[in-house]
């Protein structure tokens, strides 16, 4: 077996109906490609054999009340694949409208903590097309963020994936295996009284962190605050509802962006996001005077030792939505990100997840209970949206066999920060997922929309 950490289980207490905490990847796949054309049991198939090579899709919760820490992955000797694979059709006429409608509410849904926590949704008649006959079709993958981040989800989708279509099979990988009731018992017990011996190495990480911060704000290089982002329509208490949309634009109109400016593509994807906000608010008399205000997730895969599949630090990061002209607004994020990348590397790439494992269960419950159910959550956010960048593969990919057109992520939103937008470079194209709460954002589509308008604009820019 093998214990969830401190941050991999808070996405476990965090979780509501309300708030559902599983990442999504949508996939649009040409059928077209696949040896021996499409049909559901031959990807099904193709499925099953990957997955024999991926423990972490067999693997399920184990966990009892005798457990005093976070519970543990143990082999789920039941698994069956039909369980966790579904197959739907797109009413007519099967457009990104209908796909993002049953997209949103697949995702909307959590998943049963009793199997395996992931799920996937074969959707057939996109765009009217028949798979059968070489057309085109969607595939939505869920899993849960207690077993996934930015990076991990993505290893996790290109193991699905290979750059030919006819790629065999990888050979079979054994699980974690299992763990009883009293191994699980007796081991967290251990580990429930060691824990307070790890104080002596956080807190002061902390205080140093703490002392560095204040010299950094005298000096005017500290990332932004929290709780310092003006209140939007999509900052208030979601309910149980998702609505989702899509943008996809060209990699090369974005370096050439990046190159003109001297900036790096992430500088131009807040740009964009920057850009887009700024748009949609004003248009419809909403646009705050200060400037809105991201929550960047910021991988340590490379710089962490500690065990746990999320990896991740985070930044705040202003956007300056309250600057008017593109090419300013895309310069001054790209000062700010550089200042807040130092302020954020210079925090430790540990202390997040040192300081979650001293977070017990009810701790969490109550939190999220108390902060959902008062008014902080509209009066006070602390920060208004969660934007991601996730790099992916530039050469082409096949999902089982078909090839991959497109394929757009989508993060959890929170109470209080009711949109998350991830983006991901793939073979030439950036693909952009939006994720909202249709109670907060019911036109969700007028701001994917606005990305090729934000683009264009800083193209014209360059000339």
């Amino acid at each position: 077996m093998q214990r969830l950490s401190g941050l991999d289980a808070s996405f476990l207490y965090l979780e509501t109906a309300a708030q559902p905490l599983h990442v999504c990847s949508v996939l649009e796949i040409d059928t077209s490609t696949i040896p021996g054309g499409y049909s559901f049991e031959r990807l099904r198939e193709a499925l099953s054999l990957r997955i024999r090579a991926m423990p972490e899709f067999r693997e399920k919760l184990g966990d009892n009340r005798f457990n005093l820490d976070h519970p543990v992955w143990v082999e789920d000797k039941d698994f069956d694949v039909d369980r966790h694979l579904h197959r739907i059709g797109l009413p007519s006429p099967g457009g990104r409208v209908e796909l993002g409608e049953i997209c949103g509410h697949i995702a909307s849904l959590t998943l049963d903590r009793s199997r395996p926590l992931w799920e996937m949704w074969v959707i057939e008649n996109v765009a009217g097309t028949d798979p059968n006959d070489g057309g085109r079709l969607a595939v939505l993958t869920k899993v849960h963020h207690s077993g996934v981040d930015g990076v991990t989800g993505a290893n996790l989708m290109s193991q699905l994936c290979t750059t030919e279509a006819d790629a065999p099979a990888p050979e079979p990988v054994d699980g974690v295996g299992g763990g009883s009731d009293l191994e699980i018992a007796v081991s967290g017990a251990v580990r429930f009284a060691t824990r307070p011996l790890k104080l002596f190495d956080v807190v002061p990480a902390t205080l140093s962190t703490v002392v560095d911060t204040v010299k950094r704000a005298r000096s005017g290089l500290t990332m932004a605050a929290p709780f310092a982002a003006p209140k939007t329509r999509f900052n208030d208490t979601v309910t149980a509802r998702r609505n989702v949309a899509f943008a996809q634009l060209d990699l090369e109109d974005v370096k050439a962006v990046k190159n003109h400016f001297g900036v790096k593509v992430n500088d131009v994807v807040m740009a964009l996001v920057a850009g887009v906000l700024r748009t949609f608010l004003e248009d419809r008399g909403e646009l705050p005077d200060s400037t809105l205000v991201a929550m960047v997730p910021v991988s340590v895969h490379d710089k962490s030792d500690r065990p746990g599949r999320n990896q991740v630090s985070g930044m705040f990061a202003n956007l300056r939505t309250d600057v008017e002209d593109p090419a300013e607004r895309l310069k001054l994020i790209a000062d700010a990100n550089s200042v807040a990348k130092q302020h954020s590397a210079a925090i430790g790439a540990t202390l997040l997840q040192d300081w979650s494992q001293f977070a017990a269960p009810a701790v969490f419950g109550v939190a999220m209970r108390v902060y959902a159910s008062s008014r902080l959550t509209s009066a006070a956010p602390v920060h208004n949206l969660v934007v991601s960048n996730v790099p992916g593969p530039q050469d082409p990919l096949y999902f089982l066999g078909a090839k991959v057109k497109a394929m757009y992520p989508l993060g959890p939103i929170f109470h209080g920060s009711g949109l998350n937008i991830t983006v991901m470079s793939l073979n030439g194209s950036v693909d952009v997922g939006l994720i909202s709460c249709p109670d907060l954002m019911p036109d969700l589509w007028d701001m994917a929309d606005d990305f090729a308008v934000a683009l264009d604009q800083l193209l014209a820019a360059t000339r």
